[in-house]
């Protein structure tokens, strides 16, 4: 599944195409994707204005007039084609685990708009999901009312993660892996945040907290980090594991950074660390981390 830096690259590559058009015609090619759609989908997004577009821990936000939120989440295999004349000229936003193609069978919606563009969403599982929120019940809105902080934001502090980590028995990971934490984080900039944080990912959760509290020198190291991954592959466009491509059609850059997802035998890259890169299964999900530096 697409993690934050992937969401928030398709994202910006729709941005362009999206803001200030109007939806002037809406296909729906079946009634559900993963969850059956909004009743009267196509007729309540033909007409309507684009305003901006945002994004919520893994959600891309279409922001409306008349005051509604037009709501995406790509599930595994969900991508957006942009077409601008001629499939030669085609985009795809999205392509992130597994490799469908473009089979025009599993094209669900297609989105005319004002200015031209095309935008057709693709998804061969159909695990992602697309609904209608008014604006101001969003952040009350069930997909929504339980994420934690955004991790880009001010929000995420030492102090935060200490506050919420206190007497808490679960692991590290886990405890950065819960959205109603921090929204958004998932497998891969978890494991390399805790790499570039030095800490285990087996550490208790309550080491971030000193006893009375305040944040542990850990807790304030671990807020930077995973601000400063995320910022890093938003800036490469994303990782691509097998063929997920960025807004220009070319692969993310952020897999040939990662210090320990994906590099289990080889050499530790922390200057002075004569360690090996390790995995673990843990929670179901495979753990990459460094034993000799991360403590």
């Amino acid at each position: 599944m697409p993690e934050l830096p992937e969401v928030e690259t398709v994202r910006l590559g729709l941005e362009p195409v999206l803001t200030g058009r109007r939806f002037v015609r809406v296909e729906q090619r079946r009634p559900d994707l993963r969850f059956p759609l909004p009743e009267r989908f196509a007729e309540r997004l033909t007409g309507r204005r684009v305003l901006s577009l945002g994004r919520r821990a893994k959600y891309i936000l279409v922001h409306l007039d008349r005051d509604e939120v037009l709501a995406v989440h790509l599930g595994m295999t969900g991508r957006l084609i942009v077409s601008n004349g001629g499939p030669e000229r085609d985009l795809t936003l999205g392509q992130y685990a597994y490799e469908h193609g473009k089979d025009a069978r599993h094209d669900h919606l297609v989105f005319t708009m004002s200015g031209g563009a095309v935008v057709t969403y693709n998804d061969a599982r159909r695990f992602g999901y697309m609904t209608l929120i008014p604006e101001h019940d969003l952040a009350q809105d069930a997909f929504f009312a339980g994420l934690g902080v955004e991790p880009l934001s001010d929000d995420l502090t030492g102090a935060y993660l200490a506050t919420r980590a206190l007497g808490r028995k679960t692991d590290l990971k886990a405890f950065l892996m819960d959205q109603r934490i921090v929204a958004g984080l998932g497998n891969i900039y978890v494991c390399e945040a805790l790499f570039r944080a030095g800490l285990s990912p087996w550490r208790p959760a309550a080491r971030l907290a000193t006893k009375s509290g305040k944040p542990a020198p850990a807790a304030e190291r671990l807020a930077a980090e995973i601000k400063a991954v995320l910022g890093d592959a938003i800036r490469a466009g994303g990782s691509t594991l097998r063929d997920y491509k960025r807004a220009d059609g070319t692969s993310g850059l952020f897999q040939n950074e990662f210090a320990v997802y994906g590099r289990e035998g080889e050499p530790c890259l922390r200057p002075g660390c004569r360690g090996t890169v390790r995995r673990r299964t843990q929670g179901g999900r495979s753990t990459f981390y460094c034993p000799a530096c991360q403590r």
